[in-house]
């Protein structure tokens, strides 16, 4: 069981051994980069090519990881005691069960996505580490254990916004995937582009890394950013020169909404423009 990459995602060389070994040594995969980068795909071109059940676990900043495993709905049952329901007097019916128990009991080994783990409380990963690494955990309500019947691919995501726990990141085999080279996104853009002109993708590369090296910008544009600009210069039919000039003008690209996310990067551009103006009169 290898994965090689999709016909919809390009993956590198070091990606596939990453995904590979963390199959074979039947650890977590913590996955790093940029937002865009395609780390969320990824777990779910992994399910698509391996042809397994995906399960998505999405993570915010009120996540506990208790919710992974199980809640205890003890208001529902409070509730049903004052109406008298029968089924108060078994606990399970108020057990909900979490993702994590899901992974676990489930009939074939799935694919487990625990998406931006670094956006909980920084005890979050802590409290995982002996479900992760044991793929075991006690339901105290009941006294059961549950263990896991197939031992999931666990593929967890992060955007490096703040730092995980050593002892975490032990159990972890761990990848940093490096925003594509120009020979790399022109294989992505092929991939949700085959018709484009490759003048067209030229010439817009070479625009989006200039935008993407200018210095001090708060957001560099992502690949799912470039993939819309793309898409709304081939619907709006832009002229190809328009993007390979480079007049101190037109520093900022046209449709630029669709790569610069937030006012600070839009006016940095405005100005090194009427720099360049005032450098070139």
């Amino acid at each position: 069981m290898k994965f090689t990459g999709t016909d919809t995602y390009v993956a590198t060389p070091d990606l596939m051994i990453a995904v590979n070994a963390a199959i074979t040594l039947e650890r977590p995969l913590l996955i790093k980069g940029e937002p865009g980068t395609g780390k969320t795909v990824l777990a779910h071109e992994v399910a698509k090519a391996l042809g397994k059940n995906l399960l998505e676990w999405h993570i915010k900043s009120t996540t506990k990881a208790q919710q992974g495993l199980y809640e205890y709905d003890a208001v529902s049952r409070l509730r049903d005691s004052q109406l008298g329901d029968e089924k108060v007097h078994d606990i399970r019916n108020y057990i909900n069960k979490g993702k994590l128990w899901e992974a676990f009991t489930a009939e074939e080994s799935p694919i487990l996505l625990i998406d931006e783990v670094d956006k909980a409380d920084i005890e979050f990963p802590n409290d995982l580490l002996q479900e992760l690494d044991r793929m075991e955990f006690n339901v105290y309500e009941t006294g059961e254990t549950i263990r896991a019947v197939n031992r999931p691919l666990v593929i967890i995501t992060s955007n490096n916004e703040k730092d995980l726990p050593d002892a975490f990141l032990r159990r972890c085999f761990f990848h940093y995937i490096k925003f594509p080279d120009k020979e790399t996104m022109t294989a992505i853009i092929d991939v949700h582009f085959p018709d484009i002109q490759n003048i067209l993708v030229r010439e817009a590369l070479s625009l989006f890394y200039d935008v993407r090296d200018v210095p001090g910008l708060k957001k560099k544009p992502s690949t799912s950013e470039l993939l819309d600009w793309l898409k709304l210069l081939m619907v709006e039919d832009m002229p190809v020169d328009v993007l390979r000039s480079r007049d101190a003008k037109k520093l900022i690209p046209p449709l630029h909404g669709a790569l610069l996310k937030n006012e600070q990067d839009v006016h940095m551009l405005e100005r090194l423009a009427f720099m360049n103006r005032r450098e070139n009169r």
